[in-house]
């Protein structure tokens, strides 16, 4: 703590340093670096609703939660940035505060179709949403499988070699994907494999009990999944469950 405040002194803290003292539950520079952010907040909020998002905005308190949220959640290790990292969480808040407030609407609706005749005006408006909503999410899912080819560069890896290198038996593609779990589930495992951009191989033949060679065979999907399940893409996490289901 002494050191930080000694060379913030001489210099402004770098964003790294910032988090590693809000890590240590120092409020004064988490409230600093809300306060600072609130612009980028204001414009990712903006972005999703399509207009401009004012202070009193109900979605802009939800952009700040949700951005205290992720500087919480944030680990370096996972291969984005801060701010990538907290776009998709704010995004991800703000359309879920829409698609509550749809359902809302509706119900509404469902009363007031009871007593008296369906405003045309009002329907409309509840279709207008949840059609945005569905432009939102394709927005989303779009952006996200951006974000991870961007990481998987890193790893040498990109989707075409991922499709190339996807087992093609489904007990071999089950087998790879369970593989990838125990990585995701395993800090010390999970490490060995963003700060080397290796599989650890030798630790996982103690765990597993697939051969050496089964595992080389599979490394790269085994690697993709894994990176997968150890980072924050909800629509690629639902593409595995599903395949894990069946």
């Amino acid at each position: 703590m002494d050191d930080f405040s000694i060379i913030s002194k001489d210099r402004k803290l770098t964003l790294e340093e910032k988090l590693t003292l809000i890590q240590q539950d120092n409020v004064d520079i988490l409230n600093d670096l809300i306060n600072e952010y609130q612009p980028f907040v204001a414009k990712t909020v903006s972005s999703v609703c399509k207009r401009y998002i004012y202070e009193s905005d109900d979605e802009f308190s939800i952009g700040l939660i949700a951005f205290h949220e992720a500087i919480k959640k944030y680990d370096h290790q996972k291969g984005c940035s801060l701010l990538s990292f907290a776009e998709v969480i704010i995004k991800r808040k703000v359309i879920d505060y829409i698609r509550y407030q749809s359902k809302s609407r509706n119900v509404s609706l469902a009363i007031n179709d009871q007593e008296d005749d369906a405003s045309p005006v009002s329907i409309e408006d509840s279709l207008s949403v949840e059609e945005y909503l569905k432009i939102l999410e394709i927005e989303e899912r779009r952006e996200e499988i951006k974000k991870f080819s961007q990481l998987l560069l890193h790893f040498d890896l990109s989707f075409q070699a991922l499709v190339e290198h996807t087992p093609k038996h489904k007990d071999a593609r089950k087998s790879a994907m369970s593989i990838a779990k125990i990585i995701a589930d395993d800090l010390d495992l999970q490490t060995y494999l963003f700060e080397t951009k290796k599989l650890p191989i030798k630790k996982l033949e103690k765990k597993v009990k697939v051969s050496r060679k089964t595992i080389e065979r599979n490394r790269k999907y085994i690697v993709a999944i894994s990176l997968i399940l150890s980072g924050d893409y909800i629509y690629l996490k639902d593409y595995i469950k599903g395949v894990l289901e069946t």
